[in-house]
């Protein structure tokens, strides 16, 4: 064997000797380390038997000396990558990571026929109730954003022990509050969810355990029938086991002063809100009832406030699927005190009176979505929603939002898998207490490719 290709061969054998250190620094245990510490050493000796081979060869009649190595380093080091190789699948099967999320972009056309409304209104983005303006002085406008893009990675792990180990990171732009039109359109990102699980056990912040997302109905809007949905993220600790799930959650209570004014949020809750959640899962879709009981508390030592109530709340989701790709997905709650958790807090969760006492404000809401598929491309969503709230004007006022709907209809074409095109129209409605009412006509346009 020439020189040259017997130090092409030694540098080979270095090379397999770093990549096992190598990728003992990275999967890090007691056993492997050790395992891959002996196989490193082998090769080393190896390599230090092969130098001394060399060596021996420049001496007058030794020419064979490198003759005889050849095949045993190259039988040594294939045995080696062969290990290296097979350990690395097995790594593969027990980790994993994925990055994901969608780019959305949306054109959307409002019209209200209450008011203005001021361009850094998250409701100019995708229909919130409460920001439905009150009134007959119509305003139109027209708004262009890639504001609900997404990004998200999620890793699992199998753990020697038999555990799982999983963790999920997300976040989106709406909502920044920041983005100047004239130039940039800079918006932040904002944390939606943060979160690990271990075993049957969740940590972190992810969707409220009271609400079904499977439920959602597939709207171009970003929530779509706002007004009677469930629907929120906040910071929880559950345990899951089978259908069953039970979660302690972040507290947090939204007060109407007396009279009726800007919203209180009270900071001031002692218990965590409590949620038990039962799902069935069958051929036939899905249905799920879930049952929140929570603490509504008001602190205001300066006003001599101090008190709290109770609150409950009871919801029923499913989907209904028909045929081989049409489905039916619904939505009813009701509750006392539900506030923050319907209706992206249309109505708040409970109203002071005048000796600085809450009263629990009760509300319902319901809502239907039915999808047809025209065939494999083409596809439709029509979208029914309700919300009705229960106040005591005497404490309240009659400017508080007494019932809110909205329509939704859509046509969506999917050239590609995982790329959408669609256009929908929204018409939604808010009254309040008094009588009056405000309309929104919306035309969306959006584009959206999920990686």
């Amino acid at each position: 064997m020439a020189p040259k290709s017997f130090t092409k061969l030694i540098f080979s054998l270095l090379f397999t000797a770093a990549l096992y250190c190598g990728a003992g620094n990275v999967l890090a245990d007691e056993n492997r380390v050790e395992a891959l510490e002996t196989r490193v050493a082998e090769l080393e000796a190896l390599v230090q038997q092969l130098l001394s081979a060399q060596q021996q060869a420049r001496a007058p009649g030794s020419v064979g000396a490198e003759v005889r190595a050849e095949p045993v380093a190259k039988d040594k080091g294939a045995e080696l990558m062969a290990q290296h190789h097979s350990g690395e699948e097995k790594i593969d099967g027990k980790h994993s990571f994925k990055l994901g999320g969608y780019v959305k972009a949306d054109l959307i056309y409002s019209d209200f026929s209450g008011g203005s409304v001021p361009g850094n209104n998250a409701g100019r983005d995708f229909y919130i109730p409460g920001t439905v303006p009150i009134g007959e002085s119509a305003e139109s406008y027209l708004d262009l954003h890639a504001k609900e893009s997404r990004i998200n990675l999620q890793t699992r792990h199998l753990l020697d022990n038999g555990a799982n180990l999983e963790a999920f990171l997300e976040v989106d732009f709406l909502l920044s509050g920041q983005g100047d039109e004239r130039v940039s359109n800079s918006s932040s990102p904002r944390l939606r969810q943060a979160f690990l699980t271990y075993n049957n056990w969740l940590f972190g912040q992810t969707w409220m355990t009271f609400q079904n997302v499977s439920a959602l109905p597939e709207n171009l809007d970003f929530v779509g029938p706002s007004e009677s949905t469930i629907f929120g993220r906040q910071a929880m600790i559950r345990y899951s086991n089978g259908p069953w799930q039970i979660s302690l959650e972040n507290p947090e209570t939204t007060i109407t002063p007396f009279g009726g004014g800007d919203r209180i949020i009270a900071d001031d809750n002692r218990v965590p809100d409590m949620v038990a959640r039962y799902n069935l899962n069958r051929d036939w879709g899905n249905f799920t009832v879930a049952v929140l009981a929570r603490e509504l508390r008001y602190e205001d030592a300066a006003a001599g406030i101090d008190d709290s109530t109770g609150s409950y709340g009871l919801s029923l989701s499913g989907k209904i699927r028909f045929g081989e790709r049409d489905d039916f997905r619904w939505m009813a709650s009701t509750g006392r005190g539900l506030g923050r958790y319907i209706g992206l807090n249309t109505a708040n969760g409970a109203v002071l009176d005048g000796d600085g006492r809450l009263h629990a404000i009760d509300s319902t809401g319901i809502f239907g979505s039915y999808r047809h598929f025209w065939n494999k491309k083409w596809r439709s969503n029509l979208t029914l929603g309700y919300l009705s709230v229960d106040n005591d004007i005497e404490l309240t006022g009659e400017a508080e939002t007494s019932e809110a709907m909205s329509l939704h209809l859509n046509l969506m074409y999917s050239p590609q898998p995982r790329l959408d095109f669609g256009i929908e129209f929204l018409y939604a409605n808010r009254e309040e207490e008094s009588g009056v009412d405000g309309d929104l006509n919306r035309f969306q346009f959006s584009a959206k490719y999920a990686y």
